[in-house]
């Protein structure tokens, strides 16, 4: 008899009269939102203008969720393609199958898109970003415990999760949460981009790079506890290779980055330098009203020798 497990949800959709709620789109939706929030205090605080990050966002979002699609079907098609199987299930995202692979390199495409049109460094705006990328990971992975979906091999420790879904091939059982690990490391991962980035001032893509270096870590352990099937190359499933490539990339990009464009930007946001829109032009009110031109105190200078000559 288990003592203790991590219990499934008994359904992942509440009906709110006709509407459904799925518990799979309501965690994508709170980390898509952590992300933005996030962000935008962070590109204040660089020097950019509130709304920026939204407004860039507005084109990421969409092509990253088209993105991560893409990638899981392509990557998985027999799901969706093989004899059996009906091809619509591909368009149904409610129903689980988002490759983050995917989701971050169309949703990087979109905010490229975003941030060209408003003349905005990309690489800037990645590294704005890129820890609230991985806090809304750690959200949107919780949405594999509503759909009963991606977990590890048969476990018996005290936060087992215990499966009691048969569908799909599922067996009910306690396996590990590979869910929760993945999360409680991109919540690791976030944490650790913040505390770089403020203790080295990271900057021309390098703190996004060290998100999407330590996140293949965490990927590469995790994905190879699970036991959901998957495309294997080597011995290795293909998500392990995918995170091993990737992880040198980035790696990579950080030495040569940190060699050729060293520090920070100094302007993010065209129009904007050292702080916000408002702040900037107060700060140059005040400085024109604590140090007058010279020339100006000289012209009022001599208007009033004038004065006092034609008064004698």
């Amino acid at each position: 008899m288990e003592l203790s497990y991590i219990p499934s949800p008994s359904r992942g959709v509440l009906y709110l009269g006709p509407i459904p709620l799925r518990g799979y789109a309501f965690c994508i939706i709170i980390g898509v939102f952590v992300a933005v929030w996030l962000g935008n205090k962070r590109w204040i605080a660089r020097g950019g203008r509130a709304g920026t990050v939204a407004d860039i966002a507005v084109w990421a979002v969409p092509f990253g969720l088209v993105g991560g699609r893409l990638y899981h079907v392509i990557t998985d098609y027999e799901l969706y393609f093989s004899p059996g199987r009906d091809w619509v299930d591909a368009f149904k995202v409610w129903q689980g199958g988002l490759g983050i692979w995917g989701a971050i390199a169309l949703g990087a495409l979109g905010a490229w898109i975003g941030a060209r049109r408003r003349g905005i460094p990309m690489p800037a705006y990645a590294d704005t970003v890129a820890p609230g990328i991985a806090f809304a990971q750690a959200i949107g992975r919780w949405g594999n415990w509503f759909n009963q979906e991606l977990y590890g091999r048969e476990t018996h420790v005290p936060w087992a999760l215990h499966i009691t879904s048969s569908e799909g091939g599922r067996v009910p059982g306690y396996y590990h949460p590979t869910f929760l690990y993945e999360s409680l490391w991109c919540i690791g991962v976030g944490f650790l981009v913040i505390w770089a980035d403020r203790r080295f001032k990271m900057g021309h893509g390098r703190a996004f790079a060290l998100y999407v270096a330590a996140y293949c870590v965490g990927r590469g352990w995790i994905e190879y506890m699970r036991v959901d099937d998957a495309h294997h190359i080597l011995g290795l499933r293909l998500n392990d290779w995918t995170a091993i490539i990737v992880f040198l990339l980035a790696v990579t990009y950080i030495v040569v980055s940190s060699k050729k464009r060293p520090g920070r930007e100094p302007v993010v946001e065209p129009g904007v330098s050292g702080g916000s829109a408002d702040d900037t032009e107060a700060a140059a009110e005040a400085e024109d009203k604590a140090e007058p031109d010279p020339a100006e105190a000289e012209a009022e200078a001599k208007d009033e020798a004038e004065s006092a000559t034609e008064k004698t």
